[in-house]
């Protein structure tokens, strides 16, 4: 068991992921044999991992020590703070503490990977405390753009730890909804915060983050001017802006047809614990839109972010099977890109406008706002929580270290502030805090598929990689070692290198490289098996294919092998007097000077035995 290399009476923070990054949140809290978990996200991959569905944590450090963890405790519902739950609890089931919001967001994701029946959940609100026998935790009200977030207070024996979870100061809240709790934050300050971990997202930004309210007032006035359908793509997480633009829509008299699986399960979340208020008669089957007048559609749909799967680019590639675009349509993207998703929802954008749809997005129009606090909020969190030493959390290094100085600004010593990388320990005391191990598992895991066993590592990146940029070359033949012939083909195959027909010279050179490469096999190597044919095939074939075209493609053997267990050794050859051998020998000889030419023929009437090849070599 791998253990950390800190003082007994310390305590110590480390991050499983979260650090240089925005996504698969995963911050620990340990002292002794106890571990408070808090969070447990995914990273949505970027372009280059290519077939990858998401990135999470190395979990192998909290498996070694899965007896010490008391619970995950969750700040909200959003994707990069719960997405990796599915994974964890495969490989450990410890307890999930989380607000009502997140709560019903994890039963339906434990539901759907048919863990929900072992699950331990216990749900909880702001005022809530659990105790365990070293450490106790306690909770604060935040606001972000999903419900239900909240802070957690760590309570150790040498201080408290305080994670903030993606917040800002939204003062003026849609619906009525509760505001931030300053009074909870306050008092943590003055009971004094030992460590502080905030989230540093939008840490560049000089500016208060402007509320849900203000998205709101435009939202009205945009649907005003709108004469025909609506089509609003958000983050169904989002349900403030969800409310928005329901809200809207029911103002002016609109049915409202909802398309995505997340959008409908966030809606039906919403309307059970009361955060949306969209009567029964407002909400239309998909198949019912056409039954309206343009002007009396509101569609709401996930796919703000371009996903190609997601309804939005299916309606825009005219694949969707209720919703065609119209020329009097109008959609609404209210979100902004995340990193990474930028060239995706451009091209998303163009092509509805291509399909004749009018298109608002962005901050010009005053649709979206962040629901991460700018650096006047981060600021307000430092005054409130008045904390003897700092670590920024959730952000990118550059994120990370503005916000240092930032806690500098406020009071915080600069010695005392640490800009950590996953898998970094901080060690505290009272009085002391240093950087004093590394967990050296920490790193990436890339899963493609459904289970936390469906993973990729970097070789397959890179083949994959390779794959989409080079192409791949099959070579496929079938060969008897009893008599050393070659019975079927070679038969070149090109995917993604070369378009076939197009290039049948190429083709056809290939193919003689592969008919001489089985031969001279035969010949030179005393122990024949596949490795050897394989290894020789591609030597040959990659040389011609990059002397002729300058790339390397990814070149697959295919040889089946008749025969191979009655001989081992290569040590009877016949002679190759079949016609299709003399076709490639007398093609050979015909790009050979002369002299090579007088060679060949007479190895060819000399009696040494020779392989026999047999069947098609093109």
């Amino acid at each position: 068991m791998t253990k950390l290399k800190i003082k007994n009476n310390e305590v110590a923070f480390y991050a499983m992921g979260g650090l240089g990054e925005i996504g698969k949140n995963m911050y620990c809290v340990q002292f002794q044999d106890e571990i408070i978990v808090i969070d447990c996200g995914v990273l949505f991959p970027e372009d280059e991992l290519l077939g990858v569905d998401y990135v999470i944590q190395n979990y192998d450090y909290l498996i070694e020590n899965k007896d010490k963890i008391k619970g995950i405790f969750i700040t909200h519902g959003h994707e990069d703070h719960i997405g990796g739950l599915p994974f964890f609890l495969q490989k450990v089931n410890a307890p999930i503490y989380a607000g009502p919001f997140a709560m019903s967001l994890i039963k339906g994701k434990l539901e759907e990977k048919h863990l929900l029946r072992n699950a331990e959940l216990h749900e909880i609100n702001e005022f809530d405390e659990v105790h365990f026998k070293k450490l106790w935790v306690s909770f604060f009200r935040t606001t972000h753009s999903i419900p239900d977030t909240l802070g957690i207070a760590v309570h150790t024996p040498q201080g408290t730890i305080v994670q903030t979870g993606d917040f800002k100061f939204d003062l003026t809240p849609v619906g009525n909804l509760p505001g931030p709790n300053l009074q909870q934050m306050a008092k943590l300050g003055d009971d004094g915060v030992l460590l502080l971990t905030s989230d540093s997202t939008n840490a560049e930004r000089p500016e208060f983050t402007k509320s849900e309210r203000w998205v709101d007032i435009h939202i009205r006035r945009i649907f005003e001017r709108i004469k025909g359908r609506i089509i609003f793509a958000s983050f169904a997480s989002n349900v403030y802006r969800l409310r928005e633009a329901s809200d809207a829509a029911i103002a002016q008299g609109r049915k409202i047809a909802v398309f995505g699986r997340s959008m409908e399960n966030a809606i039906t979340a919403g309307q059970e614990l009361g955060y949306l208020n969209i009567p029964k008669d407002s909400l239309i089957d998909q198949n019912e839109i056409n039954n309206y007048p343009p002007e009396k559609v509101l569609i709401m749909c996930t796919g703000s972010q371009g996903e190609p799967m997601a309804a939005l680019s299916r309606i825009a590639n005219g694949t969707h099977r209720q919703i065609t675009i119209q020329p009097e349509d109008t959609v609404v993207f209210s979100s902004n890109p995340i990193p990474g998703n930028t060239t995706s929802v451009n091209a998303l954008i163009n092509k509805l406008e291509e399909d004749g749809a009018n298109v608002i997005h962005g901050y010009v129009n005053n649709i979206h706002t962040s629901g991460h606090g700018g650096q006047v909020d981060e600021e307000f969190m430092l005054r409130l929580m008045k904390p003897k030493f700092f670590a920024p959390v959730h952000g990118e290094y550059r994120m990370q270290k503005i916000h240092t100085k930032l806690a500098e600004m406020t009071g915080v010593p600069k010695e005392n502030s640490f800009v950590l990388a996953n898998g970094d320990v901080l060690a505290l005391t009272k009085d002391s805090c240093r950087v004093a191990d590394h967990i050296d598992s920490v790193s990436d895991v890339y899963i493609d598929g459904r289970d936390a066993g469906d993973t990729v590592g970097n070789p397959e990146i890179r083949e994959r990689r390779l794959l989409s940029e080079e192409g791949v070359v099959t070579a496929i033949a079938v060969v008897d070692l009893k008599d050393y012939q070659i019975v079927a083909g070679p038969d070149i195959v090109s995917r993604g290198f070369v378009y076939m027909h197009e290039s049948q010279e190429l083709i056809k050179a290939a193919n003689h490289e592969v008919f001489w490469a089985i031969l001279n096999t035969f010949k030179n190597h005393k122990h024949i098996d596949q490795r050897v044919l394989n290894r020789t095939i591609i030597s040959r074939l990659q040389k011609l294919l990059y002397d002729r075209t300058g790339r390397r493609p990814v070149i697959i053997p295919i040889v089946t092998i008749l025969n191979g267990n009655n001989r081992s050794e290569n040590q009877h050859y016949r002679r190759p007097n079949n016609k299709n051998n003399q076709t490639h020998k007398n093609e050979r000889q015909n790009n050979h000077s002369h002299r090579n030419s007088q060679q060949h023929s007479k190895k060819k009437n000399s009696k040494e035995k020779q392989p026999v090849a047999t069947g098609n070599t093109k």
